[in-house]
């Protein structure tokens, strides 16, 4: 009985691999004192642990016979399989990987982004303030024109890369701004700043939702994006109006939220529907299949809205956008979605590191594939821009728009730029799949 209370208290604290390992080798010695089989078996190593995890997870079941069993380099044992997600990192990069993965947070930060107009004498503009941040707290003004940082002009072809690098390496910053005729110097601290990935802008009169990301923990710390957009909807509760909810160049996040978020929109039937290959409490591969329900009730329901997408749209970004799309009938603009209909669960691995691993397939509510596909946009645009979004409001809900030019900075280069490997569709591995 001293190997069963064994295994009881590493439960916890024991990754799967050792577990089934233990209780097998003491299952066939029949759990005798006079048996040492863990001492005459080789110990478990980063690179078993791995190649065990993608022979029980990965979802391409038909690449894993090229894992080498007896290899020594996790990257190449990483390496030899196609799906780009798939990926391992190291113990000395894995702590700040689930950061990013799980939260908004800019290290050493102002809490601004700007935009760049190469044209101009002093090219950089600020497009966002983040109120919970050393810019927002200071007052600098939105759209104001970056003219010097610490002493240094910000000027000409090379004025971003002059901004960036004295930001990066001072921690007191005096910038001046000039704002509607007025100059004014601002004296901020850098520090770690939790960044909105929720913005409301009102453009021609029309509401527009931008939601960059699907976070665990931003300037929402208790529920990153889905505290974000829940608030905003709850205190629009009773807006009528038609609104646009931009989803342009968002690379998804995690899936709890992207489907959260849709429920707030919809009232009732499927959000999304996802099939994967996760671990049993013995280690053993499962196969799995579910689909999350709306729950009714929430301030989006019922409400005007038209979403906005690019090829850049991705992962949980097209997740969000299908569920609005067939479960609550909210037209799509734009054009055709990344179509990443897959998603990642990570595992924490015996050394530290972190194994991201490709093992759900996704599908709409009605059970369409848009993987390789990309989810179709109602409102076709060539150029999917904030107008394409206002020409679909009038389009299916009559109101009409003015035809000036209104700011499209996103359609600009942002201080963070984002792509699809820092977004995703995400699953807690070891919280989902045992």
């Amino acid at each position: 009985m001293d190997c069963i209370r064994h295994v009881i208290a590493c439960r916890r604290q024991c990754n799967p691999f050792f577990i089934f390992s233990f209780l097998i080798l003491n299952l066939l010695t029949g759990c005798s004192d006079f048996f040492h089989p863990v001492d005459s078996t080789p110990a478990p190593t980063e690179y078993t642990y791995n190649y065990w995890l993608l022979q029980r997870t990965y979802l391409f079941e038909d690449e894993l016979p090229l894992l080498d069993e007896n290899g020594s380099s996790v990257n190449d044992l990483y390496a030899a399989l196609s799906d780009p997600y798939t990926r391992y990192v190291p113990p000395a990069k894995s702590e700040d990987t689930k950061t990013h993965i799980n939260t908004s947070i800019v290290p050493g930060d102002v809490g601004m982004e700007y935009v760049a107009f190469p044209q101009s004498e002093h090219p950089l503009v600020i497009y966002r303030v983040y109120a919970e941040s050393p810019a927002g707290r200071a007052g600098i003004p939105r759209y104001g024109n970056i003219l010097n940082i610490n002493g240094v002009e910000i000027v000409g072809d090379r004025a971003k890369a002059t901004y960036d690098s004295v930001l990066a390496y001072n921690r007191n910053l005096s910038i001046m701004v000039a704002y509607q005729g007025d100059t004014a110097t601002y004296n901020i601290t850098k520090e770690d700043v939790y960044a909105p990935t929720v913005f409301i802008d009102t453009l021609n009169d029309i509401e527009v939702i931008t939601i960059t990301s699907f976070k665990l923990n931003t300037v929402d710390r208790d529920s990153g994006t889905l505290g974000e957009l829940r608030t905003y909807l709850n205190a629009t509760r009773n807006t009528t109006a038609p609104r646009l909810i931009d989803l342009r160049n968002n690379p998804g996040g995690h899936v709890k939220h992207c489907t959260a978020m849709a429920d707030l929109f919809i009232a009732k039937g499927i959000l999304s529907t996802r099939s994967w290959r996760g671990l049993a409490s013995d280690g053993s591969p499962t196969y799995n299949t579910a689909s999350e329900m709306a729950e009714q009730g929430d301030a989006g329901e019922g409400k005007k809205f038209v979403a906005l997408v690019n090829r850049n749209s991705a992962s949980c970004a097209e997740i969000f956008a299908a569920a609005l799309q067939e479960g609550a009938k909210i037209p799509i603009a734009g054009d055709t979605t990344y179509g990443k209909g897959i998603g990642q669960s990570t595992w924490n691995t015996m050394d530290g590191g972190l194994a991201i691993i490709t093992n759900l397939e996704f599908l709409t509510p009605k059970g369409k594939s848009y993987h390789k596909k990309g989810v179709v946009p109602d409102y076709y645009c060539k150029s999917p821009s904030i107008t394409c979004g206002l020409e679909a409001i009038q389009k299916y809900y009559g109101k009409k728009t003015s035809k000036t030019a209104i700011p499209d900075y996103p359609s600009r280069l942002l201080l963070r730029t984002r792509n699809i490997f820092e977004g995703g569709a995400f699953i807690d591995g070891e919280k989902e799949n045992l």
